[in-house]
């Protein structure tokens, strides 16, 4: 009885923290201008905000580039990614970190892109979520092809959509 049991509790134990924990969870994958897929971010919701592990490569080296989350969960290489989108803002805000009324809720830092055009990083935005009040599953992240100012309007002269993926 007891080598029956110990399998079922384990079961049991373990299957609800796993359909909890994929609730706070979701991924992205990135895809090119040429609509072919170049990285991932994983997503993971906290308690306040989400933490966004990002790898994506094919972009410009030894540069810094502009994050954000969009409106749109479409990443049409088609259209340069411009189903995506504007920012994510469901409070109205201005653009961007320094704005006097900023900033948007998908306004994020920018990140690094190494010598070998890949940009890793990890980000928090404490101003989403995964499934709540400005909840991003079903978003877009996107990457562009410069840094953003953190004030210009609406988007901080980040240039052109480079790397995008649909939050699942």
């Amino acid at each position: 009885m007891k080598n029956i049991l110990l399998p079922v509790l384990a079961a049991i134990a373990f299957a609800a923290p796993a359909s909890a924990q994929q609730t706070q969870n979701a991924i992205a994958n990135f895809v090119g201008s040429d609509g072919k897929e170049i990285g991932r971010a994983a997503l993971t919701g906290a308690r306040n905000g989400v933490l966004i592990e990002v790898e994506v490569s094919n972009l410009p080296p030894d540069s810094w580039v502009a994050f954000h989350v969009h409106e749109n969960g479409r990443c049409d290489a088609a259209s340069h990614h411009e189903s995506a989108g504007g920012h994510f803002n469901p409070d109205k805000k201005e653009h961007g970190f320094l704005a006097a009324e900023g900033q948007h809720a998908g306004d994020m830092p920018n990140i690094y892109v190494g010598a070998d055009g890949t940009a890793r990083a990890h980000v928090f935005n404490n101003l989403v979520t995964l499934n709540d009040k400005n909840a991003i599953r079903g978003k877009a992240l996107m990457i562009h092809a410069r840094s953003d100012d953190y004030r210009s309007q609406p988007s901080g002269d980040a240039g052109d959509r480079l790397a995008c993926g649909v939050i699942e």
